[in-house]
């Protein structure tokens, strides 16, 4: 089992200067742990996000890491012309030795999409066509394109990216239909639902799969996120978890309620007694932890487990605090494969 770490870089309760060399001081301990990757999800105008440019922070982590590979969940690709997208791929996966991995989508805030003038009735045709382009521009000399969005015509790629043809792409899944399209294109997945919506997707994409990639020798990795908090006891850990998420959650509404309309979450989970029912997130000892996660994980048939140790107004002294029992005490349990580095 390998484990992955997602990260909406919500707004804590300290200084920005402050609060980002927090966080390259926590992304380099999961370097240190052993993480396979670290992803960072893309907002613009919400506490939610204070990484909207997910390039120039991940361009920070990988100078402060060696091994940890790292990712986006998701670049909202309307918000991105496709030519100037291939551009910084390229870099950043130069500037990280070949660690970068890419997740796209169309935005999940018609919000931040209007903000930016974009249609979120056209924004997946618009995602359709930029990811199209920038599969191509990154291995390609040339890129043209007469599209209903882009038109352009022999643009010069002069930069490359270090992974060939490019590096990993992943595709967040929320349906069957989806996970079709993700196995058909030979993606990487990731379900943020309740087990057992996950297990559906994760069911048909494997099917697909099976069909689309007849040559592959093995799955993509398929994995299913959740927040975690790890302590010495159920109730210590589950006190700052109540408390953080709460701090979350008005981050994420926060646009919403600004603007009167009604933000869904899948479940409902309006406090973390009600997400640990839905089984997307535990607080507790590592034994509780890693039976939570085991469940899950055979439940959903993942294959690849993403956690959140960062939320809210979680203080990087617990964050760490919880990393480091979940790396001593949970991983062992759960068979995680990769070297702790000291």
């Amino acid at each position: 089992m390998e484990f992955g770490v997602f990260d909406h870089l919500d707004r804590g309760n300290v200084p920005l200067r402050e609060y980002y060399a927090s966080r390259l001081a926590l992304i380099a301990q999961y370097d240190l742990a052993g993480f396979h990757a670290y992803y960072v999800a893309e907002h613009h105008a919400t506490p939610l996000g204070m990484a909207p440019s997910p390039s120039v922070f991940l361009a920070a982590a990988a100078q402060r890491t060696r091994r940890l590979r790292l990712g986006t969940l998701v670049y909202a690709l309307p918000l991105h012309h496709p030519l100037r997208m291939i551009e910084e791929i390229c870099m950043l996966d130069q500037l990280s030795g070949g660690r970068l991995e890419l997740g796209f989508g169309r935005g999940s805030s018609p919000i931040e999409l209007e903000y930016y003038g974009q249609d979120p009735e056209t924004a997946q045709l618009v995602y359709e066509e930029a990811l199209d382009i920038v599969l191509r521009g990154l291995s390609a000399r040339s890129v043209d394109c007469a599209g209903q969005f882009f038109r352009f015509r022999d643009v010069p790629m002069v930069l490359e990216p270090m992974q060939r043809p490019h590096p990993p792409v992943w595709y967040g899944v929320h349906s069957p239909e989806s996970a079709e399209r993700a196995a058909q294109r030979g993606f990487n997945i990731v379900c943020n639902e309740p087990a057992a919506a996950s297990r559906r997707y994760i069911e048909r994409f494997r099917e697909i799969w099976r069909e689309a990639q007849p040559a592959a020798t093995a799955l993509p990795r398929i994995g299913v996120t959740q927040f975690v908090v790890v302590g010495d006891s159920d109730d210590e850990a589950l006190a700052i978890a109540r408390r953080a998420y709460l701090v979350w959650l008005a981050s994420f509404h926060f646009l919403f309620r600004r603007h009167g309309r009604t933000a869904r979450i899948s479940g409902g989970e309006v406090d973390f007694d009600a997400l640990q029912s839905s089984a997307k997130g535990v607080a507790g000892t590592p034994d509780r932890v890693a039976d939570f996660l085991a469940r899950r994980l055979e439940a959903s048939g993942a294959n690849y487990c993403i956690n959140r140790f960062a939320f809210g107004d979680l203080s990087l002294d617990e964050s760490s605090r919880s990393l480091a029992l979940f790396v001593s005490d949970v991983m062992p349990r759960l068979g995680a494969t990769g070297e702790t580095r000291t």
